[in-house]
């Protein structure tokens, strides 16, 4: 019989319905709307907007940000659901995921969204939890699996880190306003005018 992952798949789900209603409403183009929709912004803990660090996870910047978020999901969520329970998945999920809503909070200038913070938190707590695991830390595939995970963390880190941090996107100023690295990458946030 074949194990379930039923969080991932509400989460899958309720990710491609709130992005379908972006795309149709064209939110995701606009500052405005999606900060309106629960986009991460800066001060948001000073005005105790703390619905934004949920909402957040489930908003996404542009087709490819949610594809790409989409499909870790899809790939590690499922399989870490899987081996080690439903429950412990979507704590850690949840957790880490406004970890880095309040990381980026606290280091970015404008408005942010997306999963990539939850999706990173599974991945460490993936390798934590092989390495940890009397089950599955003697396995063969489980090296593989940790070395994978490392390899796309630190692929995706010097992604982030590359990237040049920028303002929110106005009619008046549509160019990058430094060429500083992008601090959100740590905290797992791409500013939603970047992904």
């Amino acid at each position: 019989m074949k194990r379930k992952a039923p969080v991932t798949t509400a989460l899958l789900v309720t990710i491609a319905i709130v992005f379908a209603f972006e795309y149709v409403t064209r939110a995701y183009a606009s500052n405005d709307a999606i900060i309106a929709m629960g986009a991460i912004m800066p001060g948001l803990l000073k005005r105790g907007e703390w619905w934004r660090l949920i909402a957040s996870m489930f908003l996404h910047g542009s087709l490819l940000h949610w594809a790409a978020n989409s499909w870790a999901l899809y790939q590690i969520g499922t399989l870490y659901e899987v081996l080690f329970g439903s429950k412990r998945f979507a704590l850690i999920y949840f957790s880490t995921g406004i970890i880095a809503g309040i990381a980026s909070s606290l280091y970015n200038h404008g408005p942010a969204v997306g999963a990539s913070g939850a999706v990173f938190g599974i991945m460490g707590a993936f390798i934590f939890s092989l390495i940890r695991s009397p089950v599955y830390r003697h396995q063969r595939w489980t090296r593989g699996l940790i070395g994978q995970l490392v390899f796309w963390i630190v692929i995706n880190i010097a992604i982030g880190l590359s990237a040049p941090e920028q303002q929110p996107l106005s009619p008046a100023s549509a160019k990058p306003t430094t060429d500083f690295p992008n601090p959100t990458a740590v905290g797992g946030r791409v500013p939603w005018h970047l992904a």
